[in-house]
């Protein structure tokens, strides 16, 4: 009689709820459930695991369900909720064309007085062109449409007194010049003031093509208030820490990923939240991914910023993973943001700072394609990657450990930048 072995026991499945915090981005948070389905999928395929969306069901904030399977590994069910902020963002760009210069005055000179613009160029070079092309491209624009204001004023004096000569020679009488009535001066500004304000708007329509306008309103919404948060933000702030306290319960790891802007977002909200005093399970976890912490933290009045980063880089409750690409040069690549804004306590943890090395983990082929697409490459990072390192966007929010237990024992990247570079330190 032959005797079977038992069934293997199901493996139970490791559970993880994600918070996902757009940077500065207007659009509605179902792109970003597209751009995971879409990638992951490819991601999935190229690292040989499973991977399946599913609606979140119910009512509450927008999010989706994730359902993955690693070779010879258990399990995993993830949650994913993105932190909404967008309306904030939507009703800070609806500045008219005449606010959006006075935003470029304003956020030029608190870079520039502050001194803020020159400690970030000897950071990093490749995000301070960013900041400087929407000024670049705004002045180009205004430039172009004042030019041909005046151009259009002149058209039309010289047509006028083509006319002119036309009435005289009819009426025999002398007409005098255009340009010598009341009038002229009042109508040439006229004119060039609607040219030139039909041509901004004509190039405002445009900027989905080369996103001057969109940057220009992102710099300035972190400079308004000098790097301090507007209130509106700042509540916010408050109600996303009080849903991270909720979605502390049923599960193994709670992540939270900040991208871009949403990155010093997540700094504040995590620190808010450890602050307030929280058990010490489920695993708790930041991923900080194309940061851009320095634009705001080396501000003057982003104490509040600068004592969250000094704060959370000293708690063991968390493991915080940054990860950027010196191939995005929208980001402080490798620049570890406390550091550099010169708050790092005796007792610094985190964060860990690697290199998700674009030219490494893209083939030369997709390195190429994608190169000189900044834009993109600003989202790499929650992208597939054809020949993938030790990050891997899905494997980190949808596979069976922690961002601790995934990354321990790894080593800083050597190239990091550690150097305190802001003027402005109080917290």
């Amino acid at each position: 009689m032959t005797e079977h072995a038992p069934p293997a026991t199901p493996q139970p499945a490791f559970r993880r709820k994600v918070f996902y915090i757009p940077g500065y981005d207007p659009i509605p948070p179902r792109r970003y459930r597209e751009l995971y389905r879409t990638e992951g999928k490819a991601q999935a395929e190229i690292s040989g695991y499973s991977l399946a969306l599913q609606p979140r069901g119910g009512g509450g904030p927008y999010g989706w369900r994730v359902q993955a399977r690693m070779p010879d590994q258990p399990p995993v069910e993830a949650e994913v909720e993105v932190l909404v902020w967008s309306d904030i963002v939507s009703s800070s760009m609806k500045t008219g064309i005449v606010g959006t210069y006075l935003q470029l005055v304003r956020t030029a000179g608190a870079y520039i007085l502050s001194g803020a613009l020159f400690r970030l160029m000897r950071l990093r070079k490749g995000p301070m062109i960013a900041a400087l092309y929407p000024i670049g491209v705004l002045l180009l624009q205004l430039a172009v449409s004042l030019g041909l204001g005046f151009l259009a004023a002149k058209g039309v004096f010289w047509a006028a007194n083509r006319v002119r000569g036309l009435v005289e020679v009819l009426a025999m009488d002398n007409i005098p010049p255009v340009e010598t009535h009341w009038a002229a001066p009042a109508l040439h500004l006229a004119i060039v003031a609607a040219v030139t304000f039909i041509t901004l708007t004509f190039f405002r329509a445009r900027d989905h093509k080369i996103y001057a306008w969109y940057l220009m309103h992102d710099y300035a919404y972190s400079a308004q208030s000098l790097g301090a948060n507007p209130p509106g933000l700042e509540t916010r702030i408050t109600a996303f820490a009080q849903r991270l306290r909720e979605s502390l319960a049923d599960c193994d790891e709670v992540l939270v990923v900040g991208h871009s802007s949403g990155a010093h977002l997540a700094v504040s909200i995590l620190s808010d939240l450890l602050r307030q005093g929280i058990p010490q399970t489920p695993a708790l976890s930041l991923l900080t991914l194309g940061q851009v912490v320095p634009m705001v933290s080396f501000l003057p009045r982003a104490q509040r910023l600068r004592g969250d980063l000094a704060f959370l880089s000293a708690q063991d409750r968390i493991t915080w993973v940054d990860v950027t690409a010196p191939g995005d040069g929208c980001a402080f690549a490798l620049c570890d943001p406390v550091s550099v804004t010169g708050v790092a306590p005796r007792d610094k943890r985190w964060p860990l700072v690697i290199s998700a090395a674009f030219t490494q983990t893209l083939s030369p082929e997709k390195w190429r394609a994608l190169r000189w697409r900044f834009f993109r490459l600003h989202f790499q990072y929650l992208c597939a990657f054809d020949r993938p390192g030790d990050y891997d966007y899905f494997q980190i929010t949808a596979g069976p450990l922690t961002l601790g237990q995934r990354y321990q024992g790894r080593a800083a990247s050597k190239s990091r930048i550690e150097t305190p570079l802001s003027g402005w330190r109080s917290t």
